[in-house]
């Protein structure tokens, strides 16, 4: 059983960066595809960014493009997420899921396991 474990969420002011990172354990993230997703108050979740287990291939949501990155770090099975120009429409708990796959560049939202998230809150 995966378990992926948040971490880097806190407050933010507008304008700001923030870097969140995801630590998998239970099984080598060289077998499963990553993404993050976010969930504000009265809001669906939504797909921020995914990256394949390659690396080669990421993707962003809409709101997510030209101001986030993600990265994964394979040897030490931690995602990140580099947040750049923060909004305060960016508030949500942010998550992390994994997709097991036997696919090196498989990018996509369909996933098999899921952190609790962490708080991101961007105000002044």
């Amino acid at each position: 059983q995966l378990r992926l474990v948040e971490s880097g969420g806190g407050l933010v002011q507008p304008g700001g960066s923030l870097t969140l990172s995801c630590t998998t354990y239970g099984d080598s993230s060289n077998y499963y595809q990553l993404a993050w997703f976010r969930q504000a108050p009265g809001k669906e979740r939504e797909g921020v960014a995914c990256i394949s287990i390659s690396g080669n291939t990421v993707k962003y949501g809409r709101s997510a493009k030209g101001r986030f990155t993600i990265s994964r770090d394979v040897a030490n099975d931690t995602m990140y997420l580099r947040m750049n120009s923060l909004k305060p429409e960016d508030t949500a708990v942010y998550l992390c899921a994994a997709k097991y796959t036997l696919w090196p560049n498989r990018c996509g939202y369909d996933m098999d396991y899921w952190g609790e998230g962490t708080l991101v809150t961007v105000s002044s």
